[in-house]
């Protein structure tokens, strides 16, 4: 009796862990897209096990239930080999390394194929462990062959943990080998004596320890993440505000006072806008809607044609336009367009903005006819569209790709995932 509280009191345990932990993997920011899918399959396939383990020991004293505790120590068995290879592909991404095509993964999947061979086995034979009529579970004398698969594979794990340690984090290294060395220890103590109970438990306690750990540094990450993000926001703004463009911006109005009253009132209209979405987007942590974005572009633009009238002619092209970018995205990259156009050649610039829907993204397209995008070129427009590059990656997986356009010019498109 003694046995079986302890029994449901650990399994109880990690039940309630392993939900929580599917639940952080779920909901915390901190965690990128590929570790949030990785900690919920892992936690997920754990809770399978302690379901199997938690319900076996339910049924283990109910004679009738013979054939129901069969198919859970399938289930048990099965869950639990498969966490073995979760390590290796952790590495393997850890470090850079396609893992389909990897020795070690190779290897791993091999071994864990021979084990559950060896698992769909047990079901028909008694020589790695049977089920009794009365419900009574007997180790075969093949049990610990069983099992030699799985340390095997952990035991490749650690060697090659240790061969790339210098790939790894420190956190993600620990995280690693607090995950990897107790349980390669236990795996190899089960061969020879029961303490399947254990196993799962140290198993469900050791992952939420890597958890930890890895999300620690993914924290870490995600700070200076964020914070890269807002001083390339304040970088684009300093390259944007430049005190000749203020000052020509309110000569001009100055000038139209006099000649075109009502025009001067449009353009004060517009660098009025102009200026607030720029604070606005500074001041924003998340994506905006692409509306704003195109509202502050729109504003810029007609400002600079109210200067440029003769010479600066802008067309668009935008059905669609529900989807959000990171603030300061669509307009630099407008101004570059305008400012190397300009410097480069004293004849009309003609641009087009246009945004279109693709099955995988959302699109904006910005073209000029000017002179086209020199990549050598080192100067504050070529800056503005590295940095709109970075935070496109870092916030959203998105892409900025700058090529010539086909009649001359530059074309530069904005993908952002859908």
């Amino acid at each position: 009796m003694t046995y079986l509280i302890v029994s449901y009191s650990i399994l109880g345990a990690m039940l309630v862990m392993m939900m929580l932990g599917i639940g952080f993997s779920a909901t915390l920011p901190a965690t990128n897209r590929w570790s949030k899918r990785y900690f919920i399959l892992l936690f997920s396939i754990l809770l399978i096990c302690s379901v199997a383990c938690f319900l076996a020991t339910l049924f283990w004293e109910d004679v009738s239930m013979s054939f129901a505790e069969k198919i859970l120590y399938f289930f048990e068995a099965t869950s639990l080999s498969v966490t073995m290879i979760f390590p290796t592909v952790f590495l393997l991404h850890s470090c850079g390394e396609k893992i389909k095509t990897s020795p070690l993964f190779n290897a791993a999947l091999a071994l864990w194929i021979l084990c559950f061979i060896m698992i769909i086995i047990a079901q028909f034979t008694t020589v790695f462990y049977s089920v009794t009529p009365n419900n009574e579970y007997i180790r075969g004398p093949l049990f610990s062959v069983l099992l030699s698969p799985l340390v095997v594979i952990m035991i490749l794990n650690i060697a090659a943990a240790l061969k790339r340690r210098k790939k790894l984090t420190k956190r993600y290294f620990i995280g690693l080998m607090v995950y990897m060395l107790p349980m390669t220890i236990s795996l190899f103590i089960h061969m020879f004596f029961e303490a399947e109970v254990i196993i799962v438990l140290c198993m469900a306690l050791f992952a939420l320890v890597m958890f930890g750990l890895i999300l620690a540094d993914n924290l870490e990450r995600y700070t200076t993440q964020q914070r890269e993000i807002a001083n390339q926001r304040a970088d684009i703004l300093v390259l944007q505000m430049r005190p000749h463009f203020i000052c020509n911006t309110m000569m001009g109005i100055y000038y139209l006072c006099d000649q075109d009253s009502k025009k001067a009132k449009q353009v004060t209209l517009d660098f009025t806008t102009y200026l607030r979405k720029n604070f606005a987007a500074i001041a924003s942590e998340d994506a905006v809607p692409f509306c704003d974005e195109l509202e502050h572009t729109r504003a810029y633009l007609s400002v600079e044609q109210a200067q440029f009238e003769d010479t600066l002619f802008v067309s668009y092209d935008t059905p669609y336009t529900m989807f959000r970018v990171p603030p300061l995205t669509l307009q630099p990259i407008v101004e570059n367009a305008v400012k190397h156009g300009m410097k480069s050649s004293s004849d009309p610039i003609h641009i087009t903005v246009a945004t279109r829907k693709t099955d995988t993204s959302a699109e904006i397209i910005v073209e000029d006819d000017g002179s086209g995008y020199d990549p050598v070129e080192d100067n504050e427009p070529h800056i503005a569209l590295n940095n709109i590059r970075q935070r496109l990656e870092m916030t959203c997986g998105g892409k900025l790709i700058i090529c010539e356009r086909e009649n001359g010019g530059t074309k530069v498109v904005v993908k952002i995932p859908n």
